[in-house]
């Protein structure tokens, strides 16, 4: 294979890079003019640099590529929405443009948020309908999804969606941002953090996006991942708390948590200051997101890989080796 990846220096595109380098394909990685592309570029990986929000400057990234992964996103649960839609969708548009006559397969990362945060999940298929909801990272992945199938279908070009749960891992926003949230101050549970985790391991994510982009079936078709762990979003927070000498504070109802959500953005997005509390935290940690998996296992025989427990050592070991001694340095 031969893959350009679009967001290769971020949480997921480094991990979905450093395996396919592993297995002998060859892989272009595009970054920000002034991203850092250090350990990627020692590994093997062709760097180019682009902005997709600037189609001037992609001229030429998919040429001798097969195979794009479109992973480059807004990761923040908060902003305008025109924020979120520059990138998401105008970016994604710019790419698709680019790309069409060059490439055989485009491989878009969605999110199960597109299936609309704020209901419960549980059980959701593929083929379950999509809903709007109103929060801009939600309702733009489903404005990028039908953008990929539409122009791919006019383009004959094949096509493939991947909606992951909550993805975690060393360097996870569901790492980073959680301690970043208890150093700040208290961290509440949503529903007496009662919901599950819905969780997939990056690497596990990654083993996954390489199957849809190798397997002839997986054209035309949309997979969910989510790793089969049994931890509560009580159980994780504490977890990750506890790396740093915290607990999660009281409880909120998820119907209050939502109703504040939407007003912490409303006052905090258009300043550009960070909201203490958004409607996709709210959604993730407080509803039940366990979507079926059931597609990916028989038509691509994924299967989880890193079992929960190593998940979380390797995630402990990452944050009081790497994450911690990094934030302390960056004080002094």
């Amino acid at each position: 294979m031969k893959a350009l990846i679009t967001g290769a220096g971020g949480f997921i595109g480094s991990h979905l890079a450093k395996q396919l380098l592993k297995q002998g394909h060859e892989v272009r990685g595009l970054f920000l003019p002034a991203e850092d592309t250090a350990g990627l570029k020692d590994d093997g990986m062709e760097v180019v640099r682009g902005d997709l929000t600037a189609p001037e400057t992609l001229r030429g990234i998919a040429d001798g590529m097969d195979t794009v992964f479109h992973l480059a996103t807004r990761t923040l649960d908060w902003g305008t929405r025109q924020q979120f839609e520059t990138i998401m969708v105008g970016g994604t548009k710019n790419l698709l443009e680019e790309c069409r006559g060059n490439i055989k397969r485009f491989i878009y990362f969605s999110s199960v948020a597109a299936m609309g945060l704020g209901v419960d999940l549980l059980g959701a298929t593929e083929n379950t309908a999509r809903k709007y909801c109103g929060v801009p990272y939600c309702d733009t992945k489903i404005e990028a999804e039908d953008l990929v199938s539409d122009v791919c279908n006019k383009n004959n070009m094949e096509f493939t969606i991947i909606r992951p749960a909550n993805v975690t891992g060393p360097k996870s926003v569901w790492v980073t941002e959680i301690i970043e949230a208890f150093l700040r101050g208290p961290v509440p549970l949503i529903s007496g953090g009662k919901a599950p985790g819905a969780f997939i391991y990056v690497d596990n994510l990654a083993e996954g996006a390489i199957l849809a982009a190798t397997s002839d079936i997986a054209a035309g078709h949309t997979y969910f991942f989510r790793d089969n762990y049994d931890i509560t979003w009580k159980e994780y927070l504490e977890f990750i708390g506890g790396l740093v000498g915290k607990k999660p504070f009281s409880s909120i109802p998820f119907k209050i948590a939502w109703r504040l959500g939407s007003l912490c953005e409303t006052m905090c997005a258009p300043l550009g200051i960070r909201p203490p509390l958004t409607r996709l935290a709210a959604g993730v940690m407080g509803k039940n997101n366990d979507v079926d998996c059931t597609r990916a296992k028989t038509e691509l025989g994924w299967k989880t890989i890193i079992d929960q427990d190593t998940a979380l050592q390797k995630i402990k070991t990452w944050v009081q080796k790497v994450y911690l001694p990094s934030r302390e340095n960056k004080k002094e």
